[in-house]
């Protein structure tokens, strides 16, 4: 029977009446019964090429569809009235196809294979089905191209072999993301069948936060964004089967996810490809563990040990492992390891410890931090405990081991790992670190790096140890070799400071002294030995006893500083000459100064050293013009003294570079602040002292600070008798005479007899060794001291007298009777002198 309605067959008809999405064919009602819909896009006619059209009872094309014009290439004008067999059969097959549209026109159905040839002279291979109409001997036929058809059945045998056979899952969700295929492998691996899991959402499947991720992703991808790849999401292998929660039982998948499309570009659904990685993401936790580790190794080698001191140590290394690594750590060392007691004890019943660091990204764990011991708690920094014997604490300080504790009663902690602080065989504390709930307890992996971290903070810390008992001893050795307290002198208010450097660093030989001399004098001295550390300061011991020898002999500061120079550079190498290469130099700048307390003048050597600075009342602060000479251990050039009147009231400057200049301040800025400290500073020497030190040490501290300020204080009145008398015999009792006189007349009446006698020794020697006119002077202070002047160079030497010796026996005297007694040259002669106590 005939479908097509019938028409002129001048004009071609492209509609019919079973094909209503065929232009032309009859009009469609709006309502439709159900089941039925207008056609739209989407159909199979978007994936296959068809061709409808109907050959007539004369052997001709008598209806000729618009997807015909399409699938030949031949307008429906052209293609009614014209031989089926000539316009789209090749030549060669023209007799075969008159043949078989002859038995078809007759009444024979056929199904079969066609070749054909379009417009353009193209030849394929089409798949007919003629349906002959008896009635009045048309036929209706449709074509499909055979090419396009065999290309959609391999991509659909291929598609069910992939999908089917590969041990890799794959899924298809529909636009309401709802699954609408997997194949077995998916189904497998989540431990259901395929039927079971059609028309599932997402979070019927996996747990919420995964199922979350998925239903975002498959959204993102159906919106038309680019593929989702590596989506990663993990669950039980079988759910409802074995224990939850046990790390065999949880699977780890790859998902792929990839927009499907129609032609035309409409979405119709999501195909996802699932792949268990699950031992690929256990390797590569177990890499991006190792690799977390070796960052963490790496950040405590250039971390850790940044200084030596022993508390920064101990936070440097809870600043690495907390929270990178635990999330709660705390440092307790031996006690006596902080006092500096070399002797340490590995005894955890004996040896008391300290927490000298804690830290926790934990609100409250008091197991960790500490407990209530004797009211006081040692959680913070700074506590003192000891752990009971049979503790785990205790058994790793003990056998230097790691100890791994059970669980404890803190419902805040998980896990927690002791490990000793060994370093060079001994036990110097122990670090406790513990993670809290919700972290991964420590495996062996873990428990190896903190062993290695722990030993590289050890050796920190015992170099630490090393270095805070080295710097004490050289620290105690330097202070040593400074005056204590405040030291006398005649005419003068001394106050002086020592400093430390604020850095940690090796001790320097900066030095300072008073000397108190004959005649109401005062040597004042600083220096600064070149360099650091405990030669430097052994160098300025040396240094500073030589000073004091040289000063009893009563040298001028220019032969001191000239004498200081030949043992500075003696003290090399006692073994190596001094200019031989190789001999190791010590070089030292130093002030001498000696001031005269009745003349209140002070007389000035340099070398090499910073010029004193002199505060005068009523003026500003200045810098003494004091030549600087070489410093001591150069050798060559001789020292130039400087004499300087000193009125009441004025102050008088030394200090070492370390006050005055550092890294960061230029030295005449440091002498500028120095200067205007001075002038702005209090009337009260030690308040003054204090005045420059906060204003110029918080600005340097790199090196050691010296400094000896000295204020003058005028001698009372009356506090100096002076005679002068001729070279004859009686003026022996003139100036026995006058010295008795003076001490009645100053209340001094128990020093009479013996001054008489020791004046009338003294200017008796002068009168029978010496020449020229005699000076006598008495000098009233701490002391009483009795000097005679001649014009003789020849110093006093004490002898035994013999039984038979007429002479020889009033130095002999003169040292039993005064306190100490002593002679020095002055430039026309020399001052015999002797000292009483009041």
């Amino acid at each position: 029977m005939n479908s097509f309605p019938a028409r002129n067959t001048t004009h071609g008809s492209s509609g019919h009446a079973a094909l209503p999405e065929q232009p032309g064919a009859p009009t469609v009602p709006a309502t439709l019964p159900d089941g039925w819909e207008q056609g739209s896009s989407g159909t199979i006619y978007d994936y296959i090429r068809v061709a409808t059209f109907a050959i007539g009872p004369d052997g001709r094309i008598a209806q000729w569809s618009d997807r015909a014009a399409q699938f030949f290439g031949v307008p429906a004008a052209e293609a009614v009235g014209a031989d089926p067999i000539t316009a789209f059969i090749p030549r060669e097959l023209w007799q075969r196809g008159r043949a078989r549209l002859e038995r078809i026109l007759s009444g024979e159905e056929w199904v079969g294979t066609a070749p054909y040839r379009d417009l353009s002279g193209a030849e394929s291979l089409a798949e007919v089905y003629a349906m002959p109409d008896s009635a009045d001997g048309s036929a209706t036929c449709l074509a499909v191209d055979l090419g396009r058809l065999r290309a959609i059945e391999t991509d659909l045998a291929a598609s069910e072999a992939v999908i089917g056979q590969t041990p890799t899952g794959f899924f298809l969700f529909d636009t309401d993301l709802k699954l609408q295929r997997v194949n077995a492998a998916f189904a497998t691996g989540l431990g259901r069948t395929p039927a079971a899991l059609q028309g599932l959402a997402p979070g019927d499947v996996f747990r919420p936060s995964d199922a979350d991720r998925l239903l975002l992703a498959l959204r993102k991808v159906l919106t038309g964004q680019e593929p989702v790849l590596d989506l990663r999401i993990s669950g039980p292998a079988r759910p409802g089967h074995g224990p939850a929660g046990r790390d065999d039982d949880q699977r780890t998948w790859a998902v792929s996810l990839y927009r499907l499309t129609a032609a035309g570009g409409r979405p119709i659904g999501v195909a996802g490809q699932v792949q268990d990685v699950t031992s690929r993401h256990i390797a590569e936790r177990e890499a991006a563990g190792v690799r977390r580790s070796l960052a963490l190794l790496n950040e405590a080698s250039t971390h850790i040990g940044s200084t030596l001191d022993l508390e920064t140590t101990a936070k440097e290394l809870l600043d690495v492992i907390v929270p990178q690594f635990c999330d709660v750590a705390t440092v307790d060392l031996y006690t006596a390891l902080l006092t500096g007691d070399s002797s340490l004890t590995a005894n955890p019943e004996n040896g008391e410890l300290r927490r000298v660091a804690v830290s926790s990204v934990v609100g409250n764990a008091p197991s960790v931090l500490g407990s209530e011991r004797g009211g006081v708690r040692v959680a913070e920094a700074g506590g003192t405990l000891c752990y009971p014997p049979r503790s785990p604490h205790a058994r790793a300080l003990r056998t230097g081991r790691s100890v791994v504790p059970q669980p404890g009663p803190d419902p805040l902690l998980r896990s927690t790992l002791v490990v000793p602080l060994v370093a060079r065989d001994q036990v110097l504390g122990l670090v406790q670190l513990s993670r809290a709930i919700g972290s991964e307890p420590f495996d062996a992996r873990e428990v190896a790096i903190a062993e290695e971290l722990v030993a590289r903070a050890a050796v920190c810390v015992d170099n630490a140890r090393l270095y805070r008992r080295e710097h004490e001893r050289a620290l105690i050795l330097q202070r040593s070799l400074l005056p204590p307290g405040n030291p006398a002198a005649s005419g003068l208010e001394i106050a002086r400071r020592y400093l430390p450097s604020n850095n940690n660093t090796e001790v320097g030989g900066d030095w300072f002294d008073v000397i108190p001399l004959p005649g109401s004098r005062t040597a004042l001295v600083i220096g600064d030995v070149m360099g650091r550390g405990l030669r430097a300061a052994v160098a300025m011991g040396q240094l500073r006893t030589a000073v004091r020898t040289l000063a009893m002999l009563d040298l001028d500061p220019e032969e001191v500083l000239s004498a200081l120079d030949e043992i500075a550079r003696g003290l090399g190498n006692d073994d190596a000459e001094p200019d031989r290469a190789g001999a190791e130099v010590y070089l030292a700048t130093c002030v001498y100064a000696v001031y005269d307390a009745v003349k209140q003048r002070c007389t000035f050597a340099n070398a090499g050293h910073l010029p004193p600075v002199l505060l005068a009342p009523g003026e500003r602060a200045r810098m003494l013009d004091v030549p600087p000479g070489l410093p001591l251990g150069v050798g060559g050039e001789p020292f130039e003294e400087v004499t300087v009147d000193l009125p009441e009231g004025a102050v008088l400057g030394l200090y070492t570079d370390g006050l005055v200049e550092s890294r960061k301040h230029q030295l005449d800025e440091g002498l500028k602040a120095f200067r205007t400290a001075l002038t702005n500073g209090s009337d009260r020497l030690e308040e003054l002292c204090d005045q420059v030190l906060d204003e110029l040490n918080p600005h340097h501290g790199e090196d050691d600070i010296a400094l000896l300020m000295a204020k003058v204080h005028a001698l009372p009145a009356g506090s100096v008798g002076d005679w002068r008398l001729p070279p004859e015999p009686t003026s022996v009792a003139r100036a026995r005479e006058a010295a008795c006189g003076w001490l009645l007349e100053r209340g001094l009446d128990e020093l009479v007899d013996t001054s008489e006698l020791l004046v009338s020794e003294l200017v008796t020697n002068a009168l029978r060794h010496g020449r020229g006119e005699i000076r006598l002077r008495l000098l009233r202070d701490r002391t009483m001291v009795c000097e005679v002047w001649d014009d003789a160079y020849a110093q006093p030497r004490q002898r035994r007298a013999q039984e038979t010796d007429e002479g020889g026996r009033g130095l002999q005297l003169v040292s039993l009777l005064a306190e100490r007694w002593g002679s020095r040259r002055t430039p026309k002669g020399k001052i015999v002198w002797f000292e009483l106590s009041l």
